[in-house]
């Protein structure tokens, strides 16, 4: 779950290794300050869901901040879960880039941006094909990279990740953001995670 949640924070803001296209889209704009965790300029985090989720995210470390692209990306994180996670995980996540005092959801747009994902568990797939090994860090750290998870603890020490030079849309590049991301399974919430942070693209 820790890789899925890294996974789709990365693929939310484009920085997965794939080209968004089509014209400047519809954004939706609300005013500051009419959600919680409306920090600008620093890295936050928080739990959104409610104490009855059962996963939780114990802690979260990233830097530099803010982020830069290209470059090397250091994470650590903790993640605890009571229950095991099996497919179909659905996600849902609310991409915001702040204008001003105006907060901007960023669109859906090929399948990055705010989107609904109805299964985690296939995108996991299509990033690494079954019966392949797990890719460093998570290997080394016993943090599996395919459903499903098993329920216990999942820490992932301080460990580096290389950002490529993607090409990102003007609308998509430096800025403050916030990301909200919903986890559930036949109906049932089990995750909710907002995050804050700064992108500095070169």
């Amino acid at each position: 779950m820790l890789g899925a949640g890294l996974a789709l924070a990365l693929c939310a803001l484009q920085l997965c290794p794939a080209a968004l296209g089509g014209s400047h889209p519809q954004l939706l704009v609300e005013r500051s300050g009419s959600r919680r965790l409306s920090k600008v300029g620093g890295f936050a985090w928080e739990n959104c869901g409610d104490r009855t989720d059962p996963v939780v995210l114990q802690s979260l470390s990233v830097a530099p901040d803010p982020i830069s692209i290209p470059g090397s990306l250091r994470v650590s994180a903790a993640v605890s879960s009571s229950k095991a996670m099996a497919s179909p995980l659905k996600a849902v996540l609310v991409v915001e880039k702040a204008l001003g005092d105006l907060w901007i959801q960023l669109p859906c747009i090929d399948e990055l941006g705010s989107c609904t994902y109805d299964d985690v568990c296939t995108i996991l797939d299509n990033l690494i094909p079954p019966g392949t090994t797990c890719p460093e860090p998570l290997l080394t750290y016993g943090i599996p990279c395919h459903c499903p998870f098993k329920a216990g603890s999942y820490s992932l020490p301080a460990s580096d990740f290389v950002l490529p030079d993607v090409e990102l849309p003007a609308w998509m590049t430096n800025g403050n953001y916030r990301v909200r991301v919903a986890v559930s399974s036949s109906g049932e919430e089990l995750a909710c995670v907002k995050l804050a942070f700064s992108l500095q693209s070169q």
